[in-house]
């Protein structure tokens, strides 16, 4: 066993080829101190009360180090025994009706579109991931292993292995029902770097914006005046905005929370000729007596024509209908992302912009140059919705100015 979970480890590629043989003796201590065969995988509560024991003796950094070596054996183990049988008609019946289950219940808890794709995408992977074994037989075992998995083989990133947490653990909580204990949920982490925004310059934007035209020029214009997100460029209504305190309210933004924001002087005259060009098509759909615009939440059940007013409808709409994909009702929906997508990838390319620059990148730039300009965090905070100051303040490490104030030695001598 020794030997194999050693080539186990050099397969893996994310531990020194020193360190190697310092996992394999925490694992072997941590099953002398337990009395278990190695073939059998520790519980939780044993592998606890073997890192408490080491607590006593060794330092923090070898506590984490044996903890995350009990992690990889129990999910090296987990991935030695035989895989279960192909699933039968009944089992594989039984995942649809779960995967249209989970559906449902993420739109009972108002998720995005966006997040039912996620969610449900997940779902998938973690059903081939058990062979198709029935849902009424999961435990957090087979979580745990799933989520390692993704750590260990795929080399997924923090967030994305955090995505996939979150995804499944709505699925066990308002799905299948399934109490999870905490030791449950220790899966293989995937490594966590830090990692900074890519921020544009304000010149690198002048000449993203010189190679952008018409509509998608506008969008991208508010995204950078006003740090919005694409979706939320592009879910803006007419009600919406505010000409004349110059401000733009984003409803239900990331975590369903809803925030004020800057509207931009420059762009009130581009933005009442969008309008006018919005008000045409309208008209047009009253004049069809055609389905009024998706609305949020219950809002279409308790207002029923509310979709069908001026205030509800698309700052952007789009040019043609569409079917709605929840409802399956063809109505009018806002501009496609890729429209504005497309758009500004040419520009950034015909700019000759050698950064890996997105369209989110202009809320990065937005947040930047704010700090730069000298305003206060918590109005920048604010602005961008963020929960934590502690997620605004990644920003002030790409800022140009230093915000610190502090001033290299070199410049203070005579060297």
């Amino acid at each position: 066993m020794q030997q194999k979970f050693l080539a186990f480890l050099r397969r893996y590629g994310k531990i020194k080829e020193r360190n190697i043989p310092f996992y394999w003796r925490w694992v072997s201590s941590a099953y002398r101190f337990s009395g278990k065969s190695e073939v059998q995988p520790l519980t939780p509560t044993e592998k606890q009360a073997y890192l408490q024991h080491l607590a006593r003796n060794y330092p923090d950094w070898q506590v984490e180090q044996a903890d995350r070596a009990l992690r990889l054996y129990e999910y090296f183990l987990s991935r030695q025994q035989p895989s279960s049988c192909s699933a039968p008609a009944a089992c594989t019946a039984e995942w649809e009706r779960v995967t249209e289950e989970m559906r449902l219940a993420l739109r009972r808890k108002h998720r995005a579109l966006s997040t039912e794709k996620a969610y449900v995408g997940w779902l998938r992977a973690f059903r081939q991931f058990c062979n198709h074994k029935s849902p009424r037989e999961l435990t957090g075992k087979e979580l745990q292993e799933f989520l390692s998995d993704l750590a260990v083989h795929r080399n997924v990133s923090a967030s994305t292995q955090n995505q996939a947490l979150n995804a499944l653990l709505f699925l066990y909580r308002y799905v299948l029902s399934i109490p999870l204990e905490e030791g449950e949920l220790q899966a293989v982490q995937a490594r966590r770097g830090r990692k900074l925004p890519v921020v544009l310059t304000r010149n690198e934007i002048r000449r993203i914006f010189a190679h952008m035209s018409g509509l998608p020029l506008l969008m991208a214009q508010m995204i950078y005046g006003g740090g919005l997100r694409l979706t939320e460029c592009l879910q803006l209504r007419i009600k919406d905005i505010d000409l004349e305190q110059g401000t733009v309210m984003v409803r239900s933004g990331k975590g369903d929370k809803d925030r004020r924001t800057l509207l931009p002087e420059s762009l009130k005259e581009s933005l009442i000729e969008q309008m006018h060009r919005a008000r045409k098509l309208y008209d047009q759909d009253r004049c069809k007596d055609l389905p009024g615009v998706w609305l949020p939440h219950a809002l279409e059940r308790k207002y029923p024509n509310a979709g069908k007013e001026w205030g509800w409808f698309w700052v952007f709409p789009s040019q043609s209908l569409s079917v709605d994909p929840r409802t399956a009702i063809v109505r009018r929906h806002h501009i496609h992302p890729s429209t504005l997508q497309t758009a500004f990838k040419k520009a950034v390319r015909a700019g000759e912009i050698a950064k890996p620059a997105s369209v989110h990148t202009l809320r990065h730039s937005f947040a930047t140059h704010l700090l730069e300009d000298g305003y206060d965090i918590r109005a920048v905070q604010e602005l961008l919705g963020h929960k934590s100051v502690q997620t605004t303040m990644i920003y002030t490490h790409v800022a140009t100015r230093n915000l610190l104030g502090v001033r290299s030695p070199l410049d203070n001598s005579n060297l």
